[in-house]
C-alpha cells in the first residue's frame, strides 16, 4: 500500500478520518477504487462505507444514464 502525506491547514475544518472519507468515497465515485478497496482504506465495513457514501452525494450504483437506460430497456421486453 503507498503512504500519502497531505498537509491541510489549520483553518480547515477537517478531521483525519473526515478527509479519509472524502478521498474514498472521491476515488470509488472516479472507478479507482471497488467498494471493499475504498471501505478497507477508511477501516470500515462495506455496509458501513455504503451508508456514508450518500452523505458525500455518491450512489452506491455506479451506472451512467445511458447504462440504466438500457437496462430498463431489456427489463421491459423481458419475458418468461
Amino acid at each position: 500500500m503507498k503512504t500519502l502525506v497531505l498537509n491541510i491547514p489549520d483553518t480547515v475544518d477537517l478531521d483525519d478520518n473526515e478527509a479519509l472519507l472524502a478521498i474514498a468515497s472521491t476515488l470509488y465515485e472516479k472507478g479507482k477504487l471497488t467498494l471493499g478497496q475504498a471501505a478497507e482504506l477508511v477501516g470500515i465495513s462495506k455496509q458501513a462505507f455504503m451508508e456514508i457514501l450518500g452523505t458525500y452525494g455518491v450512489s452506491v450504483f455506479n451506472y451512467s444514464a445511458s447504462e440504466l437506460d438500457q437496462d430498463v430497456a431489456h427489463a421491459k421486453n423481458y419475458t418468461i
